[in-house]
């Protein structure tokens, strides 16, 4: 099973019992899916995924990537890996969610499941 792929099913994993499509409840998303993450043996490859990405791009880290922060963090909307190479801030988001922000700012946002996940890769 691919990265990609095991992510995907820890946020189904999450998402399933909800009575909607949607929650509210932000930690809930985050610490789930990092628990799911961690128990799947996932988070312990994101590290490795992170410097393959890093040599891909023929930079070097300047530290060996451990699975917790600033490398690897499990926010509401999924996994980010970071990495300072020479041009700038290497980021890497897997998204499994999304935030549904209400025009009312009373009330909170709510975090829908995307259908997949969404890679981004950006130099900041």
């Amino acid at each position: 099973m691919s990265v990609v792929d095991a992510i995907d099913a820890c946020a189904d994993a999450i998402a399933d019992p909800w009575d909607t499509s949607r929650t509210t409840d932000g930690d809930a998303v985050a610490d789930g899916l990092h628990r799911a993450l961690e128990e799947g043996g996932i988070l312990q490859v994101l590290p490795g995924v992170l410097a393959d990405v890093v040599a891909a791009t023929g930079y070097d880290l300047q530290a060996d990537p451990v699975p917790g922060p600033p490398y690897v963090v499990v926010t509401s909307r999924g996994p980010v890996l970071r990495a300072t190479i020479d041009p700038g801030r290497l980021v890497i988001r897997f998204d499994a969610f999304e935030i549904v922000r209400d025009a009312d700012p009373g009330r909170k946002p709510a975090y829908r499941r995307l259908d997949g996940i969404q890679v981004s890769v950006s130099l900041e």
